[in-house]
């Protein structure tokens, strides 16, 4: 399985949307980074990403986006496909 991470924030409903999608595809292990507590790790998602909200996901090397990117993948049928590729 890919690896997956994800930064996020502790208020963030989107980010537990998006946790919620990857526990429902089995996925266990995400590497979490909470730029909340953590405002240096914010500016690196930001320079990673190019985009300021969170969530911010990676699956493999391969960057997601947000949640709503992420669902999209998932209703187009690439998301399983995704996470299964080995890192």
């Amino acid at each position: 399985m890919a690896r997956v991470l994800m930064y996020l924030t502790e208020y963030c409903g989107y980010c537990r949307r998006a946790e919620r999608l990857l526990a429902a595809k089995g996925v266990a292990d995400v590497e979490r980074i909470r730029v909340d507590l953590h405002p240096e790790r914010r500016r690196e998602m930001i320079e990673r990403s190019g985009r300021w909200t969170v969530p911010q996901i990676w699956i493999g090397r391969r960057h997601i986006g947000g949640y709503d990117d992420m669902a999209a993948l998932d209703r187009a049928g690439c998301l399983d496909a995704l996470l299964a590729a080995p890192d």
